[in-house]
């Protein structure tokens, strides 16, 4: 581990020499490039150092105990000593989690796409509640969100919304909602109070730049339409919705939120490259070994992830076997406890792959 940490630690220093040259300098991408690839290390370079620094203090304080001291100082020393090997072993538990490979996507905004699945009109009521869950907690972390396009039934339900939360470090943590999410619940129209199970899709794509993904102007089809949904004054008179068709990879993607025909087109290019990229991302996942594949991260969006029992204000997530009985809690965005304990778990198995 401490020959990984003191090569992180040079790479360190080489790049302060290479953002110091003038033809880096000089070159927007390069600069861009090395500058994130030194602040993504910048934490562990620190931490290491102060460990370096506490390993010294403890080994001249082991000295000391071979001088001739008296009692009382004696005494010092080895109190020193004892908090000196706490701080080390809180320092080495921290290195360790700092050596995780980073996802290259955790600091990025977040695109999510919600659908209604099983359950009709009642897996879209549960879609627009996971919606508004998302909304809340992003409001608690001081990110903004934007829908980009939605598909309503009324009542608060949604076959589909789309929407971006714009965030530093929104992917970091949104990406283990993946998957499918399950609702227990009597429907308000049930008149039997019979509990019905409902289903939504949940998908969490980061937002990439262009340079990270080269789309051809060529490969996509631009459909216009007017736009649809309740009210506005824009409805059904302009065709001011856009609709990007991938010709390669026959991805689709339709904006309608704006009145403006450009904002649509900007939003859904936004959307057609980070499914695109997504694509990507998951035939590569595909190939990577099955066993090193965490079960938390994955990604696999037709696996079961969660379930949100209503009758006993429960929600568990199946991935780590977490029953929190805090539903309404939940729903209101305090997503906090399970968030956490989703990537405290995610840490320990990558810790375990480093090992192995």
């Amino acid at each position: 581990m401490f020959d990984r940490l003191q090569a992180v630690e040079d790479r360190y220093e080489h790049l302060n020499e290479l953002l110091s040259d003038p033809e880096i300098v000089n070159d927007p991408n390069k600069l861009r490039e090395y500058s994130k690839e030194q602040s993504d290390i910048q934490e562990t370079v620190q931490v290491f150092r102060e460990y370096k620094d506490a390993q010294q203090q403890y080994q001249d304080a082991k000295a000391m105990l071979e001088e001739k001291l008296d009692a009382d100082m004696k005494e010092m020393v080895k109190e020193e000593i004892n908090e000196l090997e706490n701080h080390l072993e809180d320092y080495e538990a921290r290195l360790k989690v700092l050596l995780i490979p980073k996802d290259p996507n955790d600091d990025k905004n977040v695109i999510m796409e919600i659908r209604g699945a099983a359950g009709g009109d009642e897996a879209a009521l549960f879609a627009g509640d996971l919606y508004r869950m998302y909304s809340r907690y992003a409001e608690s972390q001081g990110w903004k969100t934007e829908v980009i396009d939605a598909n309503s039934t009324g009542l608060g339900g949604y076959k589909e919304i789309i929407f971006m939360i714009n965030g530093k470090g929104a992917f970091s943590k949104m990406k283990y909602e993946n998957g499918a999410h399950r609702v227990q619940r009597v429907p308000e129209t049930e008149s039997g109070g019979r509990i019905h199970t409902s289903t939504a899709t949940v998908a969490c794509l980061p937002e990439t730049e262009e340079v990270e993904v080269d789309i051809n102007e060529k490969d996509i089809r631009v459909d216009t339409f007017a736009s649809s949904g309740p009210g506005g004054q824009s409805v059904n008179t302009t065709m001011s919705a856009v609709r990007l068709t991938h010709l390669p990879t026959g991805i689709v993607v339709s904006c309608q939120d704006e009145k403006s025909q450009i904002k649509n087109k900007e939003k859904a290019m936004k959307v057609l490259r980070a499914r695109i990229y997504d694509k990507f991302q998951q035939e590569a996942q595909a190939e990577y070994d099955a066993q090193r594949k965490s079960a938390v991260g994955s990604g696999d969006r037709s696996e079961r992830i969660r379930t949100y029992n209503f009758p006993q204000n429960r929600v568990t997530d199946h991935r780590i076997g977490l029953t929190i009985q805090k539903l309404d809690q939940i729903l209101e965005g305090k997503l906090d406890e399970v968030l956490d304990a989703l990537i405290m778990e995610d840490q320990s198995q990558k810790l375990e792959n480093l090992q192995d």
